[in-house]
């Protein structure tokens, strides 16, 4: 427990998918008295759980964990209130004496509990006319429209994510600012101490294939199907995820399993290397490798680093 009268540093634990993230967490919590905030998107969701290699009750160790199975599946996830929620999490947990440990690889959720983050408002109608052109228009005529009003943002989404790119205009529209002005500034708004756990990206490419095929062999379709009687289908957000998404093209006939898991494996891949595009160029990241070596120096490196700075446990 910390003794010192400095709060405890949130310790954030990120990087690509695949690479130990939630043991790393696990093994901090376990030597340091921690608690664990996730910071996956799609971990959020209830019944999101072999396509998330979500850790089942078991698999936490007794560990408590915070900000898993919040929302249903037809809920869409707010940024804005997983930030709330996510640094009241952290605020309890240090006033309860402990370590708070945020882990997961959503790049701007885990920016959200950390930094100095403004998020800006949103308005259905103003989405749902922006969603509607896309359909209409297509992904590239509105990649334009954003490239010709905010360059900046645009030089930071990806031409075809529809998602990302109608939320810059619709910010546009309602701030009258560019949405590059919202972007994440590297500004901790506490003490924060970063890990990241990365490998080469052919090791991580066979460790991801292998976790989808895992995920089939462990029941993904079963799971499907029965978050479809909740209403996945309508949700905008889970029924989109990677793994969730192709397992439905399964049970509707349009993929065979194989081209189901196979289009997974790729999806996940390219997963990993926007991941790693987004938390690499950031300097405040310590790296360790994913193996076990690369753990143990990590732990090792996270009780000098509280040790250094006087938050004692």
């Amino acid at each position: 427990m910390t003794t010192s009268s400095e709060p405890a540093p949130l310790i954030a634990v990120v990087g690509p998918t695949a690479t130990g993230k939630s043991e790393l967490a696990l093994r901090i919590c376990e030597a340091l008295h921690g608690e664990v905030v996730n910071a996956d998107a799609l971990q959020l969701y209830r019944g999101l759980d072999i396509g998330t290699a979500k850790l089942s009750e078991p698999e936490r160790r007794g560990i408590r964990h915070h900000q898993l199975d919040v929302l249903e599946v037809t809920q869409e996830a707010s940024v804005a209130a997983y930030q709330r929620q996510s640094r009241a999490d952290v605020a309890a947990i240090r006033g309860r004496g402990g370590l708070p440990v945020l882990v997961g690889g959503s790049g701007l959720y885990v920016r959200a509990a950390l930094d100095d983050l403004r998020i800006p408002p949103m308005d259905p109608e103003v989405r749902a006319r922006w969603d509607e052109r896309a359909r209409a228009e297509g992904p590239g005529a509105l990649y334009a429209v954003l490239r010709d009003r905010d360059p900046v943002a645009a030089d930071a989404i990806e031409p075809g994510n529809t998602r990302r790119i109608v939320r810059a205009l619709e910010v546009i529209d309602l701030t009258g600012e560019p949405f590059s002005a919202t972007l994440p500034s590297r500004r901790f708004i506490g003490p924060t101490l970063v890990l990241g756990l990365d490998a080469p990206a052919k090791v991580i490419d066979e460790r991801i294939d292998a976790r989808v095929l895992a995920m089939w062999d462990a029941g993904l379709l079963d799971e499907v199907r029965l978050l479809e009687h909740r209403g996945l289908r309508a949700g905008r957000t889970a029924s989109k995820a990677i793994g969730y998404a192709q397992a439905l093209a399964e049970l509707d006939g349009e993929l065979t399993t194989g081209d189901a898991v196979q289009a997974t494996q790729i999806a996940t891949r390219r997963l990993a290397r926007r991941q790693r595009s987004w938390f690499r160029p950031d300097p405040r990241i310590t790296w360790f490798a994913a193996s076990e070596d690369g753990l143990r120096d990590a732990l090792t490196w996270v009780r000098n680093a509280l040790q250094r700075s006087g938050a004692g446990q």
